[in-house]
């Protein structure tokens, strides 16, 4: 039998190769869009030792987990200082999230967990589980980062019944945190929501995602755009629709904002989620959609189809069939890094440019939204290709 010191030494050992591993491009994959990387940049097996083991041989003979790990996924990204931040959602064995920090040189590969995971205050004492952080680096100087806060529903003898909300607190180095009060809008539940980089009309702008349940947009319309006078006790009093779910679509069901739009020359482009029903069940895509710069209530390009979808393994996980994103970086040479989870179990990325996805956002057709529609939309393009290998 293995001593304590043989067990440590030897998932030591498994830890570091596994957080020193170096990424390469899938060379499998190929769209010209964008280059997915073959190894996940976190997954479970990045949580520390330290998180998961009483490391003490005489309170734990046997090495054993105390705290395990289930999954780590959807994180909120930003580079700082010239190194890349996640602020990842980590989900312990016993089903609750919490967030903690992973930084790296290269966006790519290489991250590691700071020793501690964020400790919130605790102001909302019927929160039960909090997750999905967005992160924006806003003009008025702080980093915020908006959240679901979830707890249950105290009207419901239902234990699945829950309450969603968007938390917000605010840092300048992602170690002290600010808890500010819940956002307040003028719908029953909200998820997915993300904070605008700038003022608009002087104000904080919110991209919601109003639902009826916790579960069920209801008579939610899509993702919408709000403004609020203060962030400290924010409230969006209007919430307009700016890109709206449609039948048959990949936003049938449900759609969010994902990652912080990223402000280019053209305009501000989203990196949003998109959920349709299945037999198998929902299934979740990463989509891309424009809004104009002068007004980013003003849809101004609609990519048909999905952007990312999961592939191979990335499919299988705690709920599958799932590509999910809350964070993106942008480079100072341009470089786009996209984070996207898989399947609520791990976290991937995938690099592109801004130039690319501007290019991709505006010259790749709208969905027709009629079969019949889109088999002319295809033939056109194959008339087209086959008059130019012609010429």
């Amino acid at each position: 039998m293995a001593t304590f010191k043989e067990l440590y030494e030897r998932e030591k050992a498994k830890y570091e190769e596994l957080v020193t591993r170096k990424n390469v491009v899938d060379p499998d994959e190929y769209n010209g869009v964008y280059d997915r990387y073959l190894y996940p940049v976190l997954t479970n097996k990045h949580a520390p030792l330290i998180w998961k083991y009483d490391l003490n041989p005489e309170t734990n003979p046997y090495f054993m987990e105390r705290l395990g790990v289930n999954a780590v996924f959807n994180s909120g990204a930003i580079k700082l200082n010239g190194k890349f931040y996640l602020v990842a959602r980590v989900e312990g064995n016993d089903r609750k999230s919490f967030f903690a920090v992973a930084e790296s040189d290269s966006g790519v590969d290489g991250f590691r967990f700071w020793d501690y995971p964020v400790e919130l205050p605790d102001t909302c004492p019927e929160e039960t589980n909090v997750y999905d952080m967005r992160l924006t680096q806003h003009e008025d100087g702080y980093i915020y980062g908006v959240f679901c806060s979830e707890s249950k529903d105290p009207d419901s003898s239902d234990l699945s019944a829950a309450i969603a909300q968007a938390g917000i607190v605010r840092t300048k180095d992602l170690k002290t945190w600010e808890r500010l009060p819940n956002l307040r809008t003028v719908s029953p539940q909200q998820r997915n929501v993300v904070l605008h980089p700038e003022f608009i009309d002087g104000k904080y702008a919110f991209y919601t995602r109003p639902q009826d349940g916790f579960i069920s947009t209801g008579s939610g319309g899509g993702i919408c755009l709000g403004l609020a006078d203060d962030i400290e006790n924010a409230y969006v009093a209007e919430e307009i629709v700016i890109s709206p779910r449609r039948y048959h679509t990949i936003t049938e069901v449900k759609n969010g904002a994902g990652a912080v739009p990223i402000k280019t020359e053209k305009g501000w482009l989203h990196i949003a989620h998109g959920v349709r029903e299945t037999a198998a069940g929902l299934r979740y895509v990463v989509y891309v959609f424009m809004t104009a710069l002068d007004d980013p209530f003003k849809c101004i390009a609609e990519p048909g189809g999905f952007f990312i979808a999961p592939l191979g393994e990335e499919r299988v996980g705690d709920v599958s069939n799932v590509a999910f994103t809350n964070g993106a970086i942008v480079d100072d040479d341009g470089t786009v890094y996209i984070y996207y989870a898989s399947s609520d179990t791990r976290l991937h990325v995938a690099t592109s440019t801004v130039d690319k996805l501007v290019d991709y956002a505006l010259h790749t057709p709208s969905d027709p939204l009629r079969s019949v529609d889109c088999v002319q939309q295809r033939c056109a393009l194959i008339r087209q290709n086959l008059e130019y290998i012609g010429k």
